[in-house]
């Protein structure tokens, strides 16, 4: 057999299923006990939902059996989930930890469309240990935001035939549909040992879990209580710097009321954000500022609503509401003083409003900011909607921006394909002279054996979204990517389970025409095995022209000039599924007038119950330039201990070589139910180097902060 056939062989997708639909059974407050038994009369009046193998064999017969129950009562919806696993000593758990990346455990996935649109959702993971992580979607982005958090509980108990899962859902902190009494809804469950999903609905190789077009249906869901509609979540803080000799108190809260079952507003007043996780740092050899997730609550609740576009989130090309921006001003901290915020949905309407009092930075007195969203639903696939945003965090323009966009996907494209189309247009107002508007369009196929995208984005040179991410304004961007992905069947790649073969071709010209970037990726060589470790071997050819100096590192800066060069890079991963993950990316070559060489290297450990892990990533750059040499290190150590899912102590250790600056991030997070925590925060910076033993160190900051904030929902 030639490797052309035998490529060929892939698995074929199976046909699409007639849609599914469910009833929750509504059972008498309080009839149920969450501690993952399942043993309860009312779970036997039920439904039961039997999930269906979706990868690698769609429709074929699998030894994890999987079923799932729904229940609901006045306040609460209900999942009973009965995973059954042959082998559980090979159980993948790598962390307890709440909101940890479950991409790799055993774990359970649902999804709720509760507006019914196919366009906005919520997501629900949990592992086999009981971790619980959740997160949003929207149509313009393939992946959830999971920086929000839900008011949600869930256990887990191990069987003998394998492990059931309870899991508690309080609506009265969703947005739901005036009126609706059907939500979309899609389960999935993943075995990571075996690269395995089985799903309730969406039986192709084509179909993603996340993909809200692919939904069934739950019914039963149309007269849940909220109550008065009025939640409160205070909270009390204090913290001393030792450094600074500085201690202070402090308190604040949020106040949610529903203006009706789908529309609710939200006032934060002194807000605070100590909890939050820091930033994982990352080595920056662009020109270009880098874009780093939001992590603050109050500003990712919702943060479906705002998004923009399609294909503008993932590629980090041009974000025109980053809310980052908010609370930061020249990478420094700006106290947020008071803001409110209006979020949901009315038939095919959504809104999205926030307004923010930002107090004095050191560039700019006080600033009031403004982000209103408002779309509109034309039918299943196509939203349209618009996006206005006023206020300049730094004090310094009178900026306002306004955008319209459209996206219309399906997922019946010939037949049972993916497809998605977008475009959006948008204009800067503020005194800067040039071109203040800027469009693009975006096509995606994003399926099993061809995926691929073309993106164009023209950006004027003075529109300046100033609550946004635009790093090249004045720019024309090309971006088209292509994928062939075969399953190989042949008894010689039978260690294969899938390749990737991959081209990209990026371009970035001036609206004059020049050429200022070029970028083209090519994968000849990229497998996934059986085992589910990983090898690729790309070709990358760049063109940069700098029309001025370029200070890449310290005492090194690339004149003026066009420079032609090419990158090759090597990667190996193990299974991210086992207690022990190593992996390293080599990538050499030419680089600009000289050379580069990139190292890398990462290992992570976990123990087999996921209450210790441990994860250690290092990057070194050794930069031999005709202008002279730079080494640049940054190493990261992430070390998590979970008493249980609802109590774990993490730390986040950094040294960034070009900054000298040494971190830790302390954290201990206690649920003591849902929507009520309680965090111990230290926060240690020291200036230092570690690789020069000789080096004088320099506190920076050293401050400790305990808060506790309370949820009460009326």
């Amino acid at each position: 057999m030639t490797l052309a056939s035998a490529l060929a062989g892939s698995t074929p997708v199976a046909a699409s299923a007639q849609p599914a639909q469910v009833q929750a059974v509504q059972v008498p407050q309080g009839a149920l006990v969450l501690d993952g038994a399942l043993n309860e009369p009312a779970w036997q009046q039920a439904p039961v939902l039997k999930l269906t193998q979706q990868d690698p064999h769609p429709g074929q017969a699998t030894p994890y059996v999987t079923t799932v129950r729904v229940l609901r009562d006045s306040t609460h919806l209900y999942f009973g989930v009965i995973c059954t696993d042959p082998d559980l000593a090979s159980l993948a758990m790598h962390s307890l930890e709440r909101d940890s990346i479950q991409k790799h455990d055993d774990h359970v996935t649902i999804v709720l469309d509760t507006l019914d649109t196919h366009h906005l959702g919520y997501v629900f993971q949990i592992n086999a240990g009981g971790t619980r992580t959740d997160g949003l979607m929207s149509p313009a982005s393939s992946d959830p935001n999971y920086d929000w958090d839900g008011i949600w509980n869930a256990k887990v108990r191990r069987t003998a035939t394998g492990w059931t899962a309870e899991i508690a859902i309080d609506v009265r902190g969703l947005q739901i549909g005036k009126g609706a009494d059907v939500w979309g809804l899609n389960i999935q469950r993943y075995v990571p040992r075996d690269q395995l999903s089985l799903q309730w609905t969406g039986i192709s190789l084509d179909a993603s879990i996340f993909d809200l077009t692919r939904t069934g249906s739950l019914t039963g869901v149309g007269d849940f209580e909220q109550g008065h509609g009025l939640e409160i979540t205070p909270y009390a803080l204090v913290r001393h710097d030792s450094v600074g000799n500085r201690s202070a108190g402090q308190v604040g809260g949020d106040v949610r009321y529903h203006l009706t079952p789908g529309i609710t507003a939200t006032l934060t007043f002194n807000p605070d954000f100590a909890e939050a996780e820091a930033d994982t740092q990352q080595v920056n050899l662009t020109r270009f500022s880098l874009f780093f997730p939001e992590k603050r609550r109050f500003f990712a609740e919702g943060a479906n609503i705002f998004t923009f576009g399609a294909g503008l989130v993932d590629n980090d090309t041009f974000i025109p509401y980053y809310s980052r921006r908010i609370g930061l001003v020249n990478s420094e901290p700006v106290r947020v003083d008071a803001g409110a915020k209006i979020l949901g949905s009315d038939g095919p309407w959504t809104i999205g409003a926030l307004g923010v009092q930002m107090g004095p930075s050191n560039v700019g007195a006080p600033t009031k900011l403004f982000v209103g969203r408002l779309t509109y639903d034309v039918d299943d696939h196509l939203r349209i909607g618009t996006l206005l945003t006023h206020g300049d965090p730094t004090g310094a323009t009178n900026n306002s921006f306004t955008g319209v966009d459209a996206v219309w996907h399906t997922s019946t494209f010939q037949g049972d394909k993916n497809l998605i189309l977008s475009g959006w247009s948008a204009r800067s107002s503020d005194p800067l002279p040039g071109n203040h508007a800027g469009w693009g369009v975006f096509a995606s196929y994003p399926n099993d054996l061809w995926s691929g995208y073309f993106s164009f984005n023209r950006f004027g040179d003075a529109l300046d979204p100033a609550l946004g991410f635009l790093p090249r304004p004045g720019t024309r961007q090309y971006d088209a990517y292509v994928e062939y992905a075969p399953r190989p069947t042949s008894q010689w790649l039978r260690w294969t389970r899938q390749f990737f073969y991959q081209f990209e071709w990026q371009q970035v010209d001036d609206l004059h025409g020049t050429t200022q970037t070029r970028r083209v990726f090519t994968a000849p060589f990229n497998v996934r095995s059986a085992s589910d470790a990983h090898f690729e071997f790309d070709w990358i050819p760049d063109y940069e022209a700098l029309s001025e100096p370029f200070a890449i590192a310290k005492g090194v800066t690339l004149p003026i000039g066009r420079y032609h060069f090419s990158r090759y890079r090597f990667e190996t991963q193990s299974s991210y599924a086992r207690q022990w993950q190593i992996g390293n990316v080599l990538e050499i070559g030419s680089f600009y007038d000289g050379h580069l060489t990139q190292i890398q290297p990462f290992v992570n450990w976990t123990t087999p119950n996921g209450k210790l892990s441990l994860q250690l990533q290092n990057e070194t750059d050794f930069g031999y330039l005709r202008v002279g040499n730079f080494i640049q290190r940054l190493y990261v150590l992430k070390v998590a201990y979970s008493f249980n899912p609802d109590l774990t102590v993490s730390t986040l250790a950094q040294y960034d070589s070009t900054l000298g600056h040494t971190g830790v991030n302390l954290r201990l997070h206690w649920i003591l139910s849902p929507g009520r925590d309680f965090f111990l925060v230290l926060n240690r910076g020291i200036k230092a180097s570690v690789t020069d033993p000789n080096a004088r160190v320099q506190p920076i900051s050293n401050e400790v902060i305990a808060k506790l904030s309370w949820d009460f929902i009326q």
